[in-house]
């Protein structure tokens, strides 16, 4: 099985390009981040005429999240227990939850599609909502592999964090002013190592950022971000024989602004006489 994770930056300027390298790459499950549209407003049929499912979380022309899949999504859940919610100027319980988070079970496997608050600036309050926002989701996953150490979870999406130096190479991040790479931020995401979830992608693709600016020809120079993660649990990773950082489709027409992950995994019962894909 193929499990993909992808900032598509408006589903409905990319969709062409979005099903053509699902279908182009062999990918079984896609979890997409920044589709930018309601449900009712999602091209569907372009998808489901290409053998996929879908589950599609969105609220307006901001954020969103949603799966494509060729096997049976269950479980569906657009929040995680505690995720906060939030609003301009407002503070406290009770603010609206964006549409951040989507999970499904695909047979044994629970997955989520999640795009990490921005954060903004080190002095915003959507700096403060990241924080919280990473901090409940790392307890989220703590309390369900205490509950279940077998599961096969994985945290897959736009992290808006990017946790090594290495991990940097657009030269307008500045220590101590800029998101993404400040400590606070680094350290919420080295938490969820500490709650039994790992980076799967890694280990097998040591180099390569997942996002280039549009501006500045960041893309040519190379100057790049790696916050496009997929965490996994023991049992997920356990499940890995491969991993991949799709950088071709930062090129051509009217490309995203980042780039797919995906991660190749060994099922029981899967058939072996598929096509190599290379």
């Amino acid at each position: 099985m193929r499990i993909a994770t992808w900032n598509v930056n408006s589903i409905r300027a990319r969709v062409d390009r979005v099903v053509d390298w699902m279908v182009r790459e062999d990918i079984d499950v896609l979890a997409m981040q920044e589709i930018k549209c309601k449900p009712e407003q999602f091209p569907a049929h372009q998808f489901e005429e290409a053998g996929y499912e879908l589950a599609i979380h969105g609220l307006s022309q901001w954020n969103g999240v949603a799966f494509a899949s060729r096997h049976e999504l269950t479980d569906v859940a657009t929040a995680f227990p505690g995720m906060p919610g939030f609003q301009k100027g407002e503070e406290g319980p009770g603010l609206p939850l964006e549409a951040r988070a989507l999970g499904a079970t695909v047979g044994d496997l629970r997955l989520w599609s999640l795009y990490v608050p921005n954060g903004r600036s080190l002095d915003d309050p959507h700096y403060a909502y990241k924080l919280d926002w990473l901090a409940r989701l790392e307890e989220h996953a703590r309390q369900e592999l205490a509950a279940n150490p077998q599961l096969a979870l994985a945290l897959m999406g736009d992290w808006n964090v990017a946790p090594l130096e290495r991990d940097v190479g657009d030269p307008t991040l500045i220590p101590g002013v800029s998101t993404h790479i400040s400590p606070p931020e680094r350290a919420a995401f080295a938490a969820f190592e500490g709650a039994g979830l790992h980076d799967v992608v890694r280990p097998l693709v040591p180099e390569g950022f997942t996002y280039w600016d549009y501006k500045q020809l960041r893309f040519p120079r190379n100057e790049g971000l790696r916050i496009d993660f997929i965490l996994g649990s023991p049992a997920f990773a356990d499940l890995v024989t491969g991993a991949s950082i799709h950088r071709g489709e930062r090129k051509g027409d009217a490309p995203s602004d980042h780039v797919p992950v995906v991660v190749e995994l060994a099922l029981d019962g899967e058939d072996d006489d598929r096509p190599m894909i290379f």
